[in-house]
Order: C-alpha cells, then structure tokens, then sequence
C-alpha cells in the first residue's frame, strides 16, 4: 500500500478535498477530544482544525502534499505506532483501515494510545454496492478481502455505534462513491488516478466503455436517472464510533 499511494498520492490533494458534510460528523463524533491522533491520515484530510492533531501516515508522498500548517506527522503504521499509552484522547482513522496488514492489531494499537475514543471512518462491504459495480464487478471482488465487515469492530472493541454515512451528491472528496450522480466522471482518468480501486484495475478503462456508451445513448438515465432526483445516497459508508 505504501507503493501504491506513492504513485497515486501524485496530485491526490487537488480531488480528495474534505467534504464539509462528512467532516461535521467525523468532528462530532469526536466528542470533546482535545488531542487528536490521525491514523493513515494521507494529505490531512478531516483533521480538525480546532484541535491538537497529531498524523500518522505510511507514504511518504502523501506527507508531502500535506499543506503548510498542517498537524505534525510521522512515518509509520496503524499496526506499530510510535507514541506512549493513553497519548491522545482521541484516534480518528479515515478510509484507512482496509489497506492495513493487521486489521486487529492496528485498531488495538488505536486503543492503546487513546484514552476516551476511537472514530473510524470505512466501507460495509456487505451493503449495496452502487451501480459503478454493475459496470465494474470487480470492485465488489477486490473490496470483499480487504474490507472489514462490520461485526469486526465490536469483536476487536467490544460496544461500539455503527451510524450511516451519506454521501452528498456533490461530495468534494473523490473517493469511489462520490461520484454516484456525476457518472461522467468516472471516465476522466484524473478521477480515476485518485481512487486506490482503479489504480488496482488494469483494464478500467476498457470496462468504462459500456459505461461511456450507456451516457451516450441514455441507457445509463433510463436504468439510473432516477438516483438525479436524491440529494445524498448510502452507498455503504460507515462511521464507528468505540469509546
């Protein structure tokens, strides 16, 4: 993972912009959190701006395109985190945890290091998937490895709140759901380049051709312009929330 986002961390700030809708809930959750450590945390997407953030984050071109003034970070990884029992009061971990190597071993690091809360950010991979999979059905087989299904978290953490994440549908952070009623966009390949999924997909762009061609007949309207009426779509986002 850490080749990987060196390659598509490449202009990765200029599309993966917080959304402001999904920062107000991932702040909330955070409760009365005065320090707080960002695990995974990319280019410092959703970092609170009002609070003593610390980041963490595996590549080191994503830390590179964190902007000036932005929290502190390290090198390193959720499963091995450099800093002393009870250091925060908070871990926030955003879109992170299904490219870890140890799913249980970095959410009890998580634990270790924060005194009160943990919120994460991640994917159900047992809800439904929207229409881009009937196109690219290899989404689904790439996801299902790799996403921790729900009932992890509350095997790993013991009680925690599960609440649904809508994405907006003029979300500003590009990742794969948020383009669910701007289908076009799934056909530029900067789009494309900021997405892990498709940087995971050799013929994507083969595959986008039905895609192309069902816009360009309105094919794609006639199965899916009813989604252009709805203002936000569950599209198996999640926020859990272990204190």
């Amino acid at each position: 993972m850490v080749a990987l986002y060196d390659k598509i961390g490449v202009g990765y700030s200029n599309l993966r912009k917080p959304d402001p809708r999904i920062a107000n809930l991932i702040h909330t959750a955070l409760g009365d959190a005065e320090t707080v450590l960002n695990v995974g945390a990319g280019t410092g997407s959703y970092e609170p701006a009002e609070r003593q953030v610390t980041a963490l984050e595996p590549s080191a071109e994503m830390i590179r395109q964190r902007p000036a003034g932005s929290a502190k970070a390290y090198q390193g990884f959720a499963e091995d985190l450099p800093f002393a029992d009870d250091a925060f009061d908070a871990a926030m971990a955003v879109l992170t945890v299904h490219h870890w190597a140890d799913l249980e071993k970095g959410l009890r690091e998580m634990r270790r290091v924060a005194k009160y809360r943990l919120v994460i950010l991640t994917f159900d991979p047992e809800a439904h998937y929207f229409w881009l999979a009937d196109y690219i059905p290899e989404i689904v087989e790439l996801d299902q490895p790799i996403m921790p299904k729900m009932m992890e978290y509350g095997r790993i953490l013991g009680d925690v709140r599960i609440e649904d994440i809508p994405v907006p549908h003029d979300c500003t952070d590009g990742f794969l759901g948020a383009y669910w009623r701007r289908p076009h966009a799934y056909l530029e390949a900067k789009v494309r380049a900021s997405i892990s999924t498709f940087a995971k997909l050799d013929n994507a762009p083969d595959q986008l051709t039905r895609l192309a061609q069902d816009l360009d007949s309105g094919a794609w309207n006639r199965r899916y312009g009813h989604l252009m009426e709805e203002n936000s779509l569950d599209a198996g986002y999640r926020l859990v929330v272990a204190d």
